[in-house]
């Protein structure tokens, strides 16, 4: 028996009238109106019942056919199928509150001061790139061919190591880069030194490769050598401004960490972290420059321009850059041709000079005005370089606790216990000085003297 359909046309929406006929036909099925076995009208009939033309109709039957909803059968007409397709589940969307770090202000280290409308020197860049065609196919796995020059004559000006285009590989950031060189040079199981406090998303990193963490102190020279064990295969180390007591590894200590690589046969993974901002004397020299043959040498825009760049680069011996580069080249991972093309245009330009010459100038200022601010609370150490500064804390003081207060009266800071894993070690602070605006730095470095007036 044929059945009647319970459908409608309104010609006042925009919805397609063959769409809004499938629409209500299966909204009959799932509510039970239509069965299955039901025997549908044909196409010519139910045009005239609805006075549509017979082509809407039939693309309405060809729609639910398709779907599964209704088959023809020879000689007998249109049937609602047996198995009627399962209605598909209904997704309740969590309406995601907004971050509340974002209604605050933030002494959290790692994220430098960017300006709310760019300057001329970044929109020179990417009117640059906006005239260049994209490359014909995929680009070359390293990076480009001129950015990784202009790389190499960058990190030997400004961080003295002596290397070509062959030693560079362009990265997404320092994580990204210390990702695939763990991925393509390491096996679970395989032990890597790690400064303990230290660099939290090194760790992660180590142990999402399943590799076996060896902790290893720091003193006011940074990683202390004498403390590793020559089975590690690997030592992940930060020179320039040890992250986050923000101690450097002075030459003779660096020459010693050398002299151990080369006698174990360890690589060393240098974080070349805050090296371009130094307040007393220059940049040292890379730990890369005393050998390039037992040190990969890892640096990063982000505390230059911003981390939402996720830019960087690698520096590492031929080889080891030739086996990243097979690595990367089957990975089809390496960033995106703008953003390089964009990054070589800054580096042409003297763009990124200009603005580690402009950071410097800010930074320092905010420095020295957190120093003499925060100087009656505690012991401060790692202000010589760097976005941040540490304070050290009296050893009953529980860290964690004065961060969550200062973050109830509207500031996020980092506890330094959280940077810790097994090595003991002063409570403390972990305070960056350079996200804010000057006067929301005042005003943070205000509420956070209130905690500490409170401990």
């Amino acid at each position: 028996m044929e059945t009647s359909l319970p459908l409608t046309i309104d010609r006042t929406i925009a919805l397609p009238l063959h769409l809004q006929l499938a629409e209500q036909f299966r909204a009959a099925v799932l509510d039970g109106r239509l069965q299955a076995g039901h025997r549908l009208p044909s196409t010519r009939d139910l045009a005239r019942q609805l006075s549509v033309s017979r082509a809407v109709t039939q693309a309405a039957y060809d729609q639910l056919h398709a779907e599964g909803w209704i088959e023809g059968r020879t000689g007998a007409g249109t049937f609602v199928t047996d198995v009627v397709p399962l209605q598909p589940a209904v997704r309740r969307r969590t309406p995601h509150p907004e971050d509340p770090d974002k209604r605050l202000l933030t002494l959290r280290p790692g994220i430098p001061y960017i300006a709310p409308t760019p300057d001329p020197g970044w929109r020179r860049a990417w009117r640059e790139v906006s005239t260049q065609a994209p490359p014909r196919g995929y680009d070359d796995a390293a990076g480009l061919p001129a950015l990784r020059t202009a790389l190499a004559e960058h990190v030997g000006r400004v961080r003295g190591i002596a290397c070509g285009p062959e030693n560079v590989l362009v990265t997404s950031g320092t994580v990204h880069g210390l990702r695939l060189l763990l991925t393509a040079t390491s096996q679970p199981g395989d032990r890597i030194a790690i400064e303990d406090p230290g660099y939290l998303n090194a760790v992660i990193a180590a142990q999402d490769h399943r590799l076996e963490i060896v902790d290893v102190p720091v003193d006011e020279d940074g990683l202390r050598v004498d403390a590793l064990t020559d089975d590690v295969e690997a030592v992940y180390v930060t020179p320039s401004h040890q992250y986050p007591l923000g101690f450097r590894l002075p030459v003779a200590r660096r020459n010693e960490l050398v002299r151990w690589a080369r006698r174990t046969g360890a690589l060393l993974i240098e974080d070349d972290y805050d090296s371009e901002f130094r307040y007393d004397v220059a940049p040292l020299p890379a730990l890369a420059q005393l050998d390039l043959d037992r040190v990969v040498h890892l640096g990063t825009l982000s505390k230059m321009l911003s981390p939402a760049l996720r830019l960087g680069w690698m520096v590492a011996s031929e080889p080891m850059i030739d086996r990243l580069t097979a690595f990367r080249a089957d990975a089809g991972d390496w960033p995106a041709w703008p953003m390089q093309a964009a990054l070589l245009a800054m580096l042409r330009d003297g763009y990124l000079d200009q603005i580690v010459r402009r950071g410097r100038r800010l930074y320092a200022d905010r420095r020295t005005h957190t120093c003499a601010v925060l100087a009656p609370y505690g012991e401060i150490i790692g202000q010589d370089a760097g976005l941040h500064i540490t304070l050290l804390l009296p050893n009953h003081t529980d860290d964690q606790a004065l961060a969550a207060q200062a973050r109830a009266a509207g500031v996020v800071i980092a506890p330094l216990s959280e940077y810790r894993r097994t090595t003991p070690g002063p409570p403390g602070l972990v305070i960056g000085y350079a996200t804010p605006t000057t006067p929301d730095l005042h005003h943070a470095l205000t509420i956070l003297t209130n905690v500490l007036s409170r401990r």
